[in-house]
Formats: structure tokens, sequence, C-alpha cells
């Protein structure tokens, strides 16, 4: 974040503004942790703040404090619409094109508020007055945490934001193994403890809450999986009629598609997620090393993300999405051997 945007911000939050905090669309941990972090930080500077998610998220991130107060676009968009129609700030985390909020788009559109963009994804795009975008990032939540700190109130990280930040950068750094995990990334998690951060609490309340169905569709998606030892490739599909069979609830497929890259030798896992409600199939990526999943996704399964997690859709069915994905390998196996 350069110095004329800290001072541009650090301008608008002298005086009592109406600020409204967005994520994207299913929020994860580092999403709800952002957004939360950045709320509780300009609560206590007196600012009238509300994050607003895009719809419902995993009820292992509702432990977080401030959860109670977010509220539900989808749940009660017509508080949404006024909130948005009233902000004199709108904070965008986690996300950098309008096209991740799905249905709130053209509220955000038709709003007369100074935009304030923080993110570490790639190719952001330019709605926002102020943008604080740095890829090398391991996370939003540590974004939030700098934004903090530029703005000279570092000290003022209590607890709350502590936990919700310390939340989302264990999330997004997978534990703190991925590539984007620098010793800073550490260093601040260290400080966010020191700070009041539970750890320990934090990691049982979103990895060891499953509940025996969610088990069960893991062994579903084991037992599914491909490996296509040839492109150090491993694939895992589910349809709707097994999410269904194993009583699926939002957030029970977080992490899945990493059981592929702990398979010795495997550089590139995928797992294809069947969504008859929205006629579309989700995918996610992820891989190790120089693989661009970013680029892969973009290119071929209208999406994006990071060089090694990213995220796409495919309109067709279950079925031609696998055999679509499996034509492309070889175009790729180069670089699947590098």
């Amino acid at each position: 974040m350069n110095l004329k945007d800290i001072k541009a911000t650090e301008a608008l939050l002298s005086s009592p503004q109406k600020i409204v905090i967005v994520p994207h669309k299913n929020p994860d941990g580092d999403a709800i942790g952002s957004t939360l972090g950045l709320y509780h930080y300009l609560k206590n500077r007196g600012q009238d703040a509300t994050v607003i998610s895009p719809n419902d998220y995993p009820k292992f991130l509702k432990w977080i404090p401030g959860n109670e107060q977010i509220v539900n676009f989808e749940k009660d968009s017509n508080r949404a619409k006024q909130l948005i129609s009233e902000a004199t700030i709108i904070f965008t985390l986690d996300f950098n094109h309008l096209g991740r909020i799905d249905q709130m788009r053209p509220y955000l559109e038709e709003a007369k508020a100074t935009f304030i963009m923080i993110d570490h994804h790639q190719a952001p795009g330019d709605y926002a007055d102020i943008m604080y975008s740095d890829v090398s990032m391991s996370s939003t939540c540590e974004m939030v945490y700098n934004f903090i700190e530029f703005l000279g109130h570092r000290d003022q990280i209590n607890a709350d934001i502590a936990n919700c930040l310390y939340t989302g950068i264990m999330t997004d750094t997978g534990s703190f193994k991925f590539l984007s995990t620098t010793s800073r990334t550490h260093r601040i998690a260290a400080d966010l403890i020191d700070k009041g951060a539970n750890n320990t609490l934090i990691h049982n309340k979103v990895f060891d809450t499953n509940t025996p169905s969610r088990l069960h569709l893991l062994g579903c998606a084991l037992k599914n999986m491909v490996i296509m030892e040839d492109y150090h490739t491993a694939y895992i599909t589910l349809s709707q009629e097994e999410l269904d069979s194993n009583n699926y609830k939002k957030g029970d497929t977080e992490g899945f598609v990493n059981y592929g890259l702990t398979l010795d030798g495997i550089c590139f896992a995928v797992i294809f997620i069947e969504n008859k409600e929205d006629g579309i199939v989700k995918i996610s990526f992820r891989s190790e090393g120089d693989f661009s999943v970013n680029e892969f996704a973009k290119k071929h399964f209208q999406g994006g993300g990071h060089t090694n997690a990213a995220g796409g859709k495919s309109d067709v069915s279950l079925e031609e999405t696998t055999a679509y994905f499996v034509s492309l390998l070889e175009n790729y196996k180069e670089q699947l051997n590098a």
C-alpha cells in the first residue's frame, strides 16, 4: 500500500463514516477472518461498520468473534441493500472482481461510496478508489494486519482482532505449509498469539469439529480419486447424488482437493463437485511447484486465483467436464513433468 493511499485512507477514517465490509460469495476462513478482523478494528475506532456476506458460510467458521453481527444478503437482503445504499465507504476483502459477489453486484455498482479493496489474488479489477493488492501475500488476513500497521495502530490489535486474523492466515496457508508462507507471516502469527489469538482453540474449531457424514463424504471422495501418473495428476469427482446421500452441508468439501497433493509424485490435484441447483460443476485446483493453476483455470474453466490454488466452473455435465479436463492434460504434459 503506497503512502498516498495510506494518507487518503487515514483521512477518510478520521471522521465518522458508514462502512460496509464485503467478502466474496461462499466465504472461507480468510474472507470471514479478514472482514471480521477489520470490522473489530473499525468499530474500536468509533466507526459505524457492518459486514455483509453474499451468502452463508460453513459452520466451522461461526465461532469467530463478531460472527453474529454479519448480515447475510440472501437472508436479509432489504437490510443489506439499505446499508449498501447508505454507505460512505465500502471495503471489499479477499476478492478483486465484483463478479465474485453474485447477486450483490448490481447494488455495489450503484453505490456512491468510496471503495477500498484489500486482496491478494491476481489480475485485480479497477472498481476501487483505493487499492491494496499484493499477490505475494499469504492471505488477506495478513494484509489486514499490515493495513492496521500502515495506519499506525498495530498496538490496537486486541484478542478479537487477533483471533480473526490468525484464523484466516492459518487456513489460507494450509496451516503454514504453502509457498506463500514467509518468515514475516510467521512473525505476524506470533504477534497475533501474543495479542490474544488462541491458536490451539482456532485449530480445533476449524479442523476438529467434523460430523460423521462429512467423514463419510470424504471416504466417498477418496474412493472416487483417479490418479494419472503420466501427468502427475490426481482428480476427485463428487456427484450431486453422492453429496445428497452423505447429508452434505456447506463447507463439508473444504480441503478435500488437497488430499491429491499428499500422494508421492503428484503435483496437480483437482476436485469436481456437481451442483445441480446452480447447473454447474464447481472446480478447485491445487498445484505444487511452478505449474500455474491460475492460468489453467482462467484459460479453460472460467476461473482463476493464485499460482498454486485456484477455482473454476463448468456449465456441462460432470462426465463431460472430467472428460474435457483429461483431454487437456496432454497439452500440459511437459510442464507437469518438469
